[in-house]
């Protein structure tokens, strides 16, 4: 009855074509352009059958009405329609959570890596010029951020007002909007930081009260080039609250950026001697009896579900079993053992810390399925938050890109009238990326949960 019911809507009657998906790079047919062709068929018309996703990001809409002008038939799209579709997918992750089709389901429909399987057939066709100069520089993370860093001052006074002549000419030559509003560099690294003060591994600090559990909980925090170059306050206040918690951390060796923005620009080998580096590194981590920290939601998301498909192997599967986002984190900690976390916030009693607080949930953090544990260690230190969980349209890289701007700020206006009609004096949010966006549309500047935690403790923001 259900393969009848899908017959009528989508138009599909060769049942064979449901068991087609090619969404691994490690599959032979990943790369043929007409197996990649039917493949978008089959996921557009499941797509356009169902519709549950009508209200996610542009694609959907854009979908639905190509399909409808086409008499409902997926494969009359044209190739300028499906781009569009592809191109307005910003990898948000969240058909995941509201797709009923989507792995282990038979029929398998998986529409944010069949997107990036489009995107990774561009790049071994051939990208142009500016687009390929747009990838390399979203992309080279590490080298960016190192330049950046030692050159801080004057790279923030360059590129850190919008519209600015050097932003104009950032947008001419590599892509990036002259409007949007991005993150100034750091002075000095995390990694520098961690080092300096702790050495390779660092030393949990005083507290009052008993001990409330073996000193036997250890950790990596692998910081992400967000919290390595740019906002390193969030790294330091997380490595502060863990050892606030007895919960001793160190910093892997080796790792560089997730690779994220090579695998959402479809340069999938990239990808891989990312990922396959970087699980290298961490799995050394976990071995040892340690549980990987991420507390950039993208990342953490890529770790988890990216890695183990691209790089596949009990390696890649351990590390994903073994991260967690900060919060996720202390929350299994306090589930396992109340005892086990510091309930004494005395910043709270100095009024350091707003009773009410806005919480922005970020899409990639949705995706993970791990509930809302920002909210829920907030509330263990008396932190009401009113909750808004929108899209902020920046989503990897993909808001940052001047042919995507006006569509990013066009999906973010709901997050911002949302956040504006809670009225808080405080923003708090777990995503770097959307946090920017947050700070582009309302003005606000959002700190990271992991702080909020930090000031309740009373633990000081210049430590």
């Amino acid at each position: 009855m259900r393969w009848l019911l899908l017959v009528l809507v989508g138009g599909l009657v060769d049942r064979g074509r449901f068991l087609t998906a090619t969404y691994s790079p490690s599959d032979a047919e990943y790369f043929d352009r007409d197996d990649l062709r039917e493949e978008m068929d089959r996921v557009f018309d499941l797509c356009h059958g169902c519709r549950l996703c009508f209200n996610l990001c542009p694609s959907f809409p854009s979908l639905f009405g190509f399909i409808d002008d086409h008499d409902g038939e997926a494969s009359k799209l044209s190739l300028e329609e499906r781009d569009q579709v592809v191109d307005e997918c910003y990898q948000c992750k969240l058909c995941y959570v509201k797709c009923p089709y989507v792995p282990p389901h038979e029929w398998k429909l998986d529409f944010p890596r069949l997107m990036m399987r489009v995107h990774a057939n561009r790049v071994k066709e051939g990208k142009r010029l500016k687009e390929r100069l747009s990838d390399q520089f979203l992309a080279r993370t590490d080298l960016i951020g190192k330049v950046s860093t030692i050159a801080s001052p004057l790279v923030n006074k360059a590129t850190g007002t919008p519209g600015s002549l050097p932003r104009r000419a950032m947008e001419k030559t590599v892509g990036i909007a002259r409007d949007r509003v991005l993150p100034p560099y750091a002075r000095e690294r995390f990694t520098t930081w961690f080092k300096r003060r702790a050495g390779s591994q660092s030393r949990p600090t005083e507290h009052t009260g008993e001990p409330r559990r073996d000193e036997g909980r250890r950790v990596t925090v692998f910081p992400t080039c967000f919290i390595e170059y740019m906002d390193v306050a969030i790294g330091k206040d997380l490595v502060k609250v863990y050892e606030r918690n007895e919960v001793g951390c160190s910093i892997p060796e080796g790792t560089r950026c997730c690779g994220a923005p090579w695998l959402h620009s479809g340069h999938v080998l990239e990808f891989k001697d990312a990922a396959a580096r970087n699980i290298d590194a961490l799995v050394k981590e976990v071995r040892s009896g340690k549980d990987v920290i991420v507390a950039q939601p993208t990342c953490a998301y890529v770790i988890k579900r990216d890695y183990p498909l691209y790089v596949p192997g009990a390696d890649a599967d351990l590390v994903a079993a073994h991260t967690f986002d900060p919060a996720e984190y202390l929350m299994r900690v306090y589930k396992e053992d109340p005892s086990a976390l510091d309930l004494e916030f005395l910043g709270r009693d100095s009024g350091a810390v707003a009773d009410r607080v806005t919480y922005h949930l970020p899409c990639h953090l949705v995706a993970q399925n791990i509930g809302f544990k920002s909210r829920d260690l907030l509330k263990l230190a008396g932190i009401s938050c009113d909750l808004v969980q929108r899209c902020s349209g920046i989503d990897g890289t993909w808001g940052y890109r001047v042919e995507n701007y006006e569509t990013a700020r066009k999906v973010a206006r709901p997050l911002a009238r949302e956040v504006n009609a809670a009225s808080n004096s405080v923003v708090c949010g777990d995503c770097h990326l959307a946090n920017g966006a947050i700070l582009q549309e309302t003005g606000k500047k959002p700190v990271h949960p992991i702080q909020l935690l930090a000031r309740a403790y009373g633990i000081d923001e210049q430590c």
